[in-house]
């Protein structure tokens, strides 16, 4: 009987500990530096964002946030280094749909899988904006439609890279509308507004934090945002129902990931700090003034649940409006 119990008190303590573990690690998480990886050059959207949040996030967690910009295969690069990290909370990724849903419906060889990250939550959301080189001429939708038609595949859009979220609303545009124009993929939502600025492309579906302050500068020209209809974000620009094109609708998002086998109790911390950093006024503020709202999810389940439906967009608009990654 004694070695009985004995046996029992064995293995209770055995499949026990990995809970004991992952509280006592809770318990003292974070004691060192975060790091939160961008999967694009700085200046981009991605790296703006993470830059508002990861001052408030850290004092909401009592460590510093470090941010390392990891530029490359439409932010895959980022992706697969996180989703390889020990999962103990001290890598965070912060994703948009490319990592999630777009690049493992493009390319299956990839370095990692989406069920390598966990989500965390869900932070900001906002339209696209549709903008030209000045010198082009053009001032509308309309217009850029007619001069697409015009002139079939003369005009190069430029965006953050192939897969990412500004390419596949570039492409959905030229499905719609009817049109032909050419992708030119950068390293980064900088870079590509950079080319369009110099006049080495025509325009951009960029993200507004990458495009509205050269369009207040007078550097580039904006015609409309990819929502339906007009938006507090950028009250002074159409959506698409009243540029000409209702059919048209596009956002994205970005969000919160850590590797796969973290432990709940240390997500929830991650969480609850980001629903903090994110709540506080000035944040929203500084988020909106280039376009971005924050949007919160409801707790890491309910982006979970979430992305089973966002992805669902995502690879339907890669299928139908055939896109590939050269």
């Amino acid at each position: 009987m004694k070695i009985h119990q004995l046996s029992i008190c064995k293995w209770s303590t055995l499949f026990l500990l990995p809970l004991f573990c992952s509280v006592s690690q809770a318990q003292v998480y974070p004691n060192k530096p975060i790091r939160l990886i961008v999967g694009f050059a700085p200046g981009g959207a991605a790296d703006y964002v993470a830059r508002n949040i990861s001052v408030p996030l850290g004092t909401a967690l009592g460590q510093s946030i470090i941010i390392e910009n990891k530029p490359g295969a439409g932010s895959s690069i980022a992706a697969e280094t996180v989703a390889k990290s020990p999962p103990d909370g001290y890598t965070v990724l912060i994703a948009s749909p490319s990592s999630i849903s777009v690049n493992p419906a493009l390319n299956l060889k990839l370095g990692y899988r989406p069920s390598d990250l966990l989500p965390v939550s869900k932070v900001t959301s906002s339209p696209v904006v549709i903008a030209v080189n000045p010198n082009t001429g053009i001032s509308s939708v309309k217009e850029l439609i007619a001069k697409a038609k015009q002139d079939s595949g003369g005009l190069n859009y430029a965006t953050s890279g192939n897969g990412s979220a500004p390419h596949l609303a570039g492409a959905l545009f030229s499905q719609i509308a009817d049109i032909k124009m050419t992708h030119i993929p950068f390293r980064g939502g900088s870079l590509a507004i950079q080319s369009v600025v110099a006049g080495d492309t025509q325009l951009t579906f960029g993200t507004p934090p990458s495009v509205l302050p050269m369009v207040q500068s007078g550097r580039l020209r904006a015609l409309a945002i990819s929502s339906k209809e007009r938006s507090q974000l950028a009250p002074n620009l159409p959506g698409m129902k009243e540029a000409g094109l209702p059919d048209y609708e596009i956002e994205f998002w970005y969000g919160l990931f850590v590797p796969n086998g973290t432990p709940a109790p240390i997500i929830q911390k991650i969480f609850e700090a980001t629903q903090s950093a994110l709540r506080q006024p000035n944040v929203k503020v500084a988020l909106a003034r280039e376009g971005t709202d924050v949007s919160l999810s409801a707790s890491p389940a309910d982006f979970s649940k979430f992305l089973i439906e966002d992805e669902k967009f995502w690879v339907k608009l890669v299928k139908s409006a055939d896109v590939k990654v050269d």
